[in-house]
């Protein structure tokens, strides 16, 4: 059966580096750090929308993770060909763009994972209790039932800034999902083997990971024993911030994501 045509959004000239967003979202989500890696220069910033998700059309039964991971390897390979490239990827995504690491390691000149999944089961994965550090009471009373319920969940600064990212980022995306496909996603979800550190050993180009400390959707532990994996690793866990980093402290993050992408540039 033929596989569903990749939604992109393309952003500049240069080397292709490819932004993979997460479960329930679409690329609108990582958007807030496109002018940081604008600054860092010589990238063409390919914005992914995974099968079910956005504008890309959902993948055929199963539709679980392996045939996710196929499905992006062979984007990347459309994409890429036989040149050097860069990844990020947020949530889910950071687990996907590790697996196209196992399967080209050669041609991967950088790496960022921003909260990335570790483990895909949630049972294994070691989290922190829920918290929420500040909320403006006034604004969540403003606020849609059905539209604020997803703010809710993910976020831990609950403030009108925050709020504001979240509508224009986070929210169109978590209104265009396929149901359905995220069922079949949710019914298989894990990678066929083992996961792609165990596979790839060691990846000796510039790294980042960024986490959240009030992550409690994929933690931040887990994230640390990745570490090994990276020898030219940047790691940051950075407080009152939870799954949605890049959001929480947009700043922060776009200053490690630009130097990441500036530093990647010279392995190409």
């Amino acid at each position: 059966m033929s596989q569903p045509s990749p939604h992109l959004v393309r952003r500049g000239s240069g080397a292709p580096l490819v932004l993979v967003h997460g479960m329930g979202v679409d690329h609108r989500l990582l958007l807030p750090l496109d002018a940081a890696l604008k600054a860092a220069g010589g990238w063409e910033r390919v914005y992914v929308d995974l099968p079910g998700f956005g504008g890309t059309p959902a993948l055929p039964a199963p539709g679980g993770l392996p045939e996710l991971a196929d499905w992006l390897d062979g984007v990347v390979g459309e994409i890429a060909g036989e040149d050097r490239f860069a990844l990020l990827g947020n949530s889910l995504g950071g687990l996907l763009v590790r697996e196209v690491v196992a399967r080209r390691p050669g041609q991967v000149a950088g790496l960022a994972m921003i909260a990335p999944v570790v483990d895909p089961d949630p049972e294994r994965r070691d989290v922190p209790e829920r918290v929420v550090l500040e909320k403006d009471e006034a604004l969540l009373a403003e606020l849609d039932e059905d539209d604020a319920a997803p703010f809710l969940e993910m976020a831990v600064i609950q403030t009108r800034p925050v709020w504001e990212g979240f509508r224009e980022h986070v929210l169109p995306g978590v209104l265009a999902v396929d149901e359905d496909a995220v069922d079949r996603l949710e019914d298989r979800y894990a990678l066929d083997g083992p996961l792609p550190e165990e596979r790839f050993g060691e990846f000796d180009r510039p790294t980042l990971i960024v986490t959240g400390r009030q992550d409690d959707k994929v933690g931040w532990r887990d994230q640390l024993a990745l570490a090994e994996h990276f020898p030219r690793l940047t790691l940051a866990m950075l407080d009152r911030t939870g799954h949605n980093a890049h959001l929480d402290q947009e700043a922060a993050v776009g200053a490690m994501v630009r130097n990441w992408a500036e530093d990647a540039a010279r392995e190409l």
